[in-house]
């Protein structure tokens, strides 16, 4: 890691939980938001945990060199779609990055939407 590498290579997310789609004009969701804030392209590997199944580890996304990518996770990843219900991630960043996870539920009648910083490992 360079001294001037920002942000931690590791995070971990054990709340996710995707919300049924609900009625409306807005759609209950999760996303993922990876900061790169550093001058190097991210190669990051997520493993997505489950209560009743075995880890999936999936292909590497990248996150270019100072963006952001938001990844909305009821929404397939690599090609994988995460199952309805409880679920954790594990991300493995080249650089480091910031990350957070954001829900919109919208299964009550007022609206919920928050967002909750990974763990850095």
């Amino acid at each position: 890691m360079s001294i001037t590498e920002q942000g931690h290579r590791v995070w971990y997310f054990p709340d996710g939980d995707i919300p049924p789609v609900g009625p409306g004009e807005l759609h209950a969701h999760e996303s993922l938001v990876m900061l790169n804030p550093n001058d190097r392209e991210a190669s990051v590997t997520i493993t997505v945990y489950y209560e009743d199944k075995s880890a999936k580890v999936l292909t590497p996304i990248t996150v270019g060199a100072q963006r952001v990518r938001c990844i909305r996770t009821n929404d397939p990843i690599s090609g994988y779609q995460i199952t309805m219900g409880q679920y954790a991630l594990k991300l493995e960043s080249s650089v480091g990055l910031i990350c957070q996870i954001g829900r919109m539920d919208t299964r009550q009648a007022n609206l919920a939407y928050y967002t909750v910083m990974g763990v850095p490992g």
